[in-house]
């Protein structure tokens, strides 16, 4: 399954932004767009504008449902069911395309058979959504000219969260949405340049261009052009690392550009195992709530401050150039590696340098020099250089200096041959609902913050429209539990416990609650459940359960 596999591991849009203009139908998924992806959104609704139709599946009443032509209001953690059972009506009513099962997929009948049970009456057991809502969603998507699948955590953060989206797979293949302009499957990548710090290799079981450290082919390459051996071990996932910190087997740890102490799940359980750690170095461009507890602080340079590239959702690589030099004695990310690196190799007497040694005889690497060596180790990037992103927009694959780069991938097919059709079993949340706890808590972000708040609370108008922390409730709850808009209540899960205060909201349906997680004074992740997706290592943020009790005064 290497082919598919591969560009749903990376993260990436088969697809570009622009082009969803190009669709007549969009299935958004788990991504509140408007709030999450502001540039994106626009280009949705200028489509919904032109014609084409916008289908939500959320839990919430998000803004792209005031102008969807269908909304699909599911449970949270349920969408598994709720995409098998598409996937069940357009097989059931032959609706799929069946020359492009044939030319480009495979495993078809085993897929088939796998989701034979998986009806529409079944799903809305799980799901809530009627069974003729999800008929005619699965009949829109199906007989779209060429339809769009589009999502964000909202798919990925469960426990099931590979298997979501292995069935969004399944989803855009049987309809033969691979390769075609204005469809796709399109995951929205949460931070910027996260889809370049991918790319790079910053995941423990690949080396950069997604080469498995296990493949020995791969290790040979990267000893060879690193002059250093490789090792066939895959290292922990970020999530992984809080269990290791605790019982002894991680003791110091190098954080960049992250404030795992607000946005890690069962952060209380997170800021412990950080403390037991014989040394924690954060590098940042502000003392965030995890710098405040480090050892050792590296004052890092903000993206304006440095050179390098960007790459965006869509693949594209962007050059990012130094328009001001870093304050005071902070400096870019790439200087601060190879200094501590100077210094490490400066202290070392006997041993192995390898390319360490080879890189600091001389002088270190600018920017663009490591660009090229990367041009080197992924074919991907073969064809790019800083010279052609002067002139060009390029995105990967972009094999040769004269091609013109990949907007659009799977127009000839998925690299392995043909796609693969997963069987997937939808299973539940690792935590529901019951007596002591009666809510299901889910989690997002608003508009005007971002992530963990470090860049946009400090400033005053992102601020002042978005200061504080809710609980969103619905009405018949809020009667239930006899609180009032505004009124502060105490919201506790098995992890921990917050005080916050409540929005009254048609938004959320009877007993679903929503906080946004970007403040630290109300932080919704010292409620939430850092269970794993057993594939991927994905914490399940996105599903708890809680129960609200009136804050009581002594």
């Amino acid at each position: 399954m290497t082919g598919l596999v591969k560009v749903i591991g990376s993260g990436a849009m088969t697809n570009t932004i622009n082009g969803i203009l190009d669709g007549d139908v969009m299935l958004v998924i788990g991504s509140n767009t408007t709030e999450t992806h502001p540039i994106i959104a626009l280009r949705m609704l200028a489509a919904a504008k032109n014609g084409s139709k916008l289908i939500v599946a959320d839990p919430r009443k998000i803004g792209l449902c005031d102008h969807a032509a269908e909304w699909m209001q599911q449970r949270p953690g349920t969408d598994g069911a709720l995409i098998n059972a598409l996937c069940h009506v357009i097989i059931r009513d032959g609706l799929e395309d069946k020359k492009y099962i044939e030319e480009h997929a495979e495993n078809f009948e085993a897929f088939k058979s796998s989701i034979a049970g998986c009806s529409p009456e079944w799903a809305e057991k799980i799901t809530t959504v009627p069974a003729n809502v999800i008929e005619k969603v699965a009949h829109t998507f199906a007989k779209g000219k060429a339809s769009g699948i589009y999502y964000t955590l909202g798919i990925t953060q469960h426990t099931s969260g590979t298997d979501n989206v292995l069935t969004l797979a399944n989803l855009a293949i049987i309809t033969g949405n691979l390769g075609k302009d204005g469809g796709g499957l399109n995951p929205l990548r949460g931070q910027n340049n996260v889809q370049g710090a991918s790319d790079m290799g910053c995941l423990p079981q690949f080396f950069p261009g997604y080469q498995s450290v296990s493949d020995e082919k791969a290790k040979a390459k990267f000893a060879k052009i690193w002059n250093a051996p490789m090792t066939d071990k895959p290292g922990l996932m970020a999530t992984e690392m809080n269990d290791a910190m605790s019982d002894g087997r991680v003791a110091g740890l190098w954080i960049m550009g992250e404030n795992p102490v607000l946005s890690d799940p069962n952060a209380a359980h997170a800021i412990k195992a950080l403390k037991k750690l014989d040394c924690l170095v954060v590098q940042d461009i502000f003392l965030n709530e995890t710098a405040e507890i480090a050892d050792v602080v590296l004052p890092a340079a903000s993206f304006a401050e440095k050179d390098g590239t960007f790459t965006n959702t869509e693949r594209t690589v962007r050059r990012v150039r130094k328009a001001v030099p870093p304050p005071g004695e902070a400096r870019d990310d790439l200087s601060i590696i190879n200094m501590v690196s100077d210094r490490i190799l400066g202290k070392q007497h006997n041993g192995y340098h390898g390319a360490i040694d080879s890189v600091f005889h001389t002088v270190p690497p600018f920017a663009s020099e490591v660009f090229d060596e990367l041009s080197t180790c992924w074919g991907a990037l073969a064809g790019m250089n800083y010279e052609r992103f002067e002139n060009e927009v390029l995105a990967w694959p972009c094999p040769d200096k004269d091609h013109p780069g990949t907007p659009i991938l799977h127009k000839d097919g998925v690299p392995r041959g043909k796609a693969w059709l997963s069987e997937i079993t939808w299973s539940g949340s690792e935590e529901t609902p019951c007596a002591d706890y009666p809510f299901i808590l889910t989690t997002g972000r608003v508009l005007y913050q971002y992530h963990t708040g470090t860049m946009t609370r400090r400033s005053e108008v992102l601020e002042g429209a978005a200061p504080s922390a809710y609980v969103e409730m619905n009405q018949a709850d809020a009667d239930a539990l006899d609180v009032k808009d505004k009124e502060i209540i105490v919201a506790s899960s098995r992890r921990g416990k917050i005080e916050i205060a409540v929005h009254v909201t048609d938004r959320v349906k009877k007993g679903l609650v929503f906080i946004p997680f970007h403040y630290k004074e109300a932080s919704v992740n010292l409620l939430t459940n850092d269970a794993l997706d057993p594939h991927c290592k994905i914490p399940e943020a996105k599903v708890c359960a809680i129960k609200i009790e009136k804050l009581k005064h002594v």
